[in-house]
Protein backbone atom coordinates (compact mmCIF):
# COMPACT_ATOMS: atom_id res chain seq x y z
CA UNK A 1 0.00 0.00 0.00
CA UNK A 2 1.30 3.21 -0.91
CA UNK A 3 0.39 5.90 1.78
CA UNK A 4 1.20 8.95 -1.26
CA UNK A 5 -1.50 7.51 -3.35
CA UNK A 6 -3.43 9.97 -4.71
CA UNK A 7 -7.01 9.53 -4.04
CA UNK A 8 -8.15 12.39 -6.13
CA UNK A 9 -5.98 15.29 -7.45
CA UNK A 10 -5.42 16.81 -4.11
CA UNK A 11 -6.01 14.58 -1.27
CA UNK A 12 -3.81 11.15 -0.65
CA UNK A 13 -4.65 8.02 0.86
CA UNK A 14 -2.40 8.97 3.71
CA UNK A 15 -4.38 12.01 4.83
CA UNK A 16 -7.60 9.71 4.69
CA UNK A 17 -6.10 6.99 7.01
CA UNK A 18 -3.75 9.20 9.54
CA UNK A 19 -4.59 9.05 12.97
CA UNK A 20 -2.26 10.34 16.11
CA UNK A 21 -4.59 8.11 17.94
CA UNK A 22 -3.57 5.20 16.41
CA UNK A 23 -0.14 5.86 15.84
CA UNK A 24 -0.29 6.52 20.19
CA UNK A 25 -2.00 3.30 20.48
CA UNK A 26 -0.20 1.00 18.10
CA UNK A 27 -3.10 0.63 15.66
CA UNK A 28 -2.73 -0.48 12.21
CA UNK A 29 -5.32 1.27 10.38
CA UNK A 30 -4.17 0.15 6.94
CA UNK A 31 -7.74 -0.44 4.97
CA UNK A 32 -8.91 -3.08 2.70
CA UNK A 33 -8.86 -2.38 -0.69
CA UNK A 34 -12.98 -1.75 -1.07
CA UNK A 35 -12.36 0.96 1.22
CA UNK A 36 -9.86 2.54 -0.51
CA UNK A 37 -11.92 2.54 -3.35
CA UNK A 38 -14.87 4.40 -0.94
CA UNK A 39 -12.46 6.37 -0.04
CA UNK A 40 -11.76 7.80 -3.27
CA UNK A 41 -15.40 8.81 -3.98
CA UNK A 42 -15.34 10.41 -0.88
CA UNK A 43 -12.30 12.47 -2.55
CA UNK A 44 -13.79 13.21 -5.75
CA UNK A 45 -17.12 13.96 -4.50
CA UNK A 46 -17.01 15.59 -1.35
CA UNK A 47 -13.81 16.80 -0.68
CA UNK A 48 -12.72 17.90 -4.09
CA UNK A 49 -15.97 20.13 -5.21
CA UNK A 50 -15.58 21.91 -0.90
CA UNK A 51 -12.07 22.61 -1.98
CA UNK A 52 -12.75 24.42 -5.20
CA UNK A 53 -15.46 26.28 -4.28
CA UNK A 54 -13.86 27.53 -1.33
CA UNK A 55 -10.83 27.90 -2.87
CA UNK A 56 -9.00 26.61 -0.35
CA UNK A 57 -6.99 23.71 0.52
CA UNK A 58 -7.02 21.47 3.86
CA UNK A 59 -6.37 18.53 5.07
CA UNK A 60 -9.32 16.18 6.78
CA UNK A 61 -8.99 15.27 10.10
CA UNK A 62 -10.50 12.12 9.93
CA UNK A 63 -11.50 10.01 7.40
CA UNK A 64 -10.88 5.55 7.46
CA UNK A 65 -10.98 4.37 10.92
CA UNK A 66 -10.09 0.50 11.65
CA UNK A 67 -13.10 -0.99 13.90
CA UNK A 68 -10.39 -0.94 16.84
CA UNK A 69 -9.39 2.61 16.03
CA UNK A 70 -13.21 3.41 15.81
CA UNK A 71 -13.75 1.59 19.50
CA UNK A 72 -10.94 3.45 20.84
CA UNK A 73 -12.10 6.56 20.25
CA UNK A 74 -15.79 6.24 21.55
CA UNK A 75 -17.47 5.52 18.29
CA UNK A 76 -20.02 3.33 17.12
CA UNK A 77 -19.81 0.32 15.35
CA UNK A 78 -22.48 1.71 12.48
CA UNK A 79 -19.83 4.99 12.05
CA UNK A 80 -19.87 4.94 7.97
CA UNK A 81 -15.76 6.09 8.79
CA UNK A 82 -15.73 2.20 9.19
CA UNK A 83 -16.59 1.91 5.66
CA UNK A 84 -14.53 4.51 4.25
CA UNK A 85 -17.85 6.35 3.34
CA UNK A 86 -17.30 9.41 5.83
CA UNK A 87 -14.72 12.29 6.75
CA UNK A 88 -14.75 15.16 8.86
CA UNK A 89 -12.55 18.22 8.23
CA UNK A 90 -12.75 21.99 8.53
CA UNK A 91 -11.59 24.61 6.62
CA UNK A 92 -9.31 27.34 8.10
CA UNK A 93 -11.07 30.91 7.79
CA UNK A 94 -14.30 29.55 6.77
CA UNK A 95 -17.39 28.94 9.68
CA UNK A 96 -18.04 25.37 10.00
CA UNK A 97 -21.67 26.51 10.06
CA UNK A 98 -21.05 28.44 6.50
CA UNK A 99 -19.05 25.13 5.40
CA UNK A 100 -21.99 22.78 5.96
CA UNK A 101 -24.66 25.28 4.60
CA UNK A 102 -23.18 24.87 1.25
CA UNK A 103 -22.59 21.39 1.32
CA UNK A 104 -25.86 20.73 1.87
CA UNK A 105 -27.48 23.04 -0.77
CA UNK A 106 -24.65 21.83 -3.30
CA UNK A 107 -23.84 18.67 -2.86
CA UNK A 108 -25.24 15.10 -2.71
CA UNK A 109 -24.22 13.26 0.69
CA UNK A 110 -26.19 10.45 2.83
CA UNK A 111 -25.31 12.15 5.85
CA UNK A 112 -24.28 15.67 6.86
CA UNK A 113 -23.36 16.59 10.48
CA UNK A 114 -22.55 20.14 11.67
CA UNK A 115 -20.36 18.81 15.10
CA UNK A 116 -19.87 20.58 18.29
CA UNK A 117 -20.45 24.39 16.16
CA UNK A 118 -20.62 27.17 18.69
CA UNK A 119 -22.44 30.21 16.96
CA UNK A 120 -20.31 33.04 17.14
CA UNK A 121 -17.41 30.86 17.07
CA UNK A 122 -16.37 30.27 13.34
CA UNK A 123 -13.85 27.60 13.41
CA UNK A 124 -15.68 25.71 16.66
CA UNK A 125 -15.89 21.79 15.97
CA UNK A 126 -16.43 20.45 12.66
CA UNK A 127 -17.92 18.99 9.71
CA UNK A 128 -18.59 14.89 9.23
CA UNK A 129 -19.76 14.37 5.36
CA UNK A 130 -20.47 11.15 4.07
CA UNK A 131 -20.92 9.52 0.93
CA UNK A 132 -22.47 6.39 0.00
CA UNK A 133 -22.44 4.00 -3.60
CA UNK A 134 -25.86 3.57 -3.25
CA UNK A 135 -29.09 6.10 -2.63
CA UNK A 136 -27.72 8.64 -0.03
CA UNK A 137 -30.14 9.62 2.46
CA UNK A 138 -29.43 13.72 2.24
CA UNK A 139 -29.82 13.36 6.13
CA UNK A 140 -28.48 17.07 7.71
CA UNK A 141 -27.69 16.96 11.78
CA UNK A 142 -26.76 19.25 14.08
CA UNK A 143 -24.47 17.53 17.29
CA UNK A 144 -23.51 19.23 20.41
CA UNK A 145 -22.38 17.06 23.09
CA UNK A 146 -25.29 14.44 23.12
CA UNK A 147 -27.92 16.71 21.58
CA UNK A 148 -29.18 15.88 18.29
CA UNK A 149 -31.18 18.14 16.27
CA UNK A 150 -32.42 17.50 12.61
CA UNK A 151 -31.10 20.44 10.27
CA UNK A 152 -28.14 23.00 10.60
CA UNK A 153 -28.64 25.12 13.23
CA UNK A 154 -26.13 27.82 14.09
Amino acid sequence: MNINQNLSPHFTLGELIHSDKAVELGIDNTPPDEVIERLKIVCCRILEPVRDHFHAAFKPSSGFRCPELNKAIGSGNTSQHIRGEAVDFEIPGISNYDLATWISTSLIYDQLILENYTSGIPNSGWVHCSIVSGKNRMQCLTIKGKSRQVGLIA
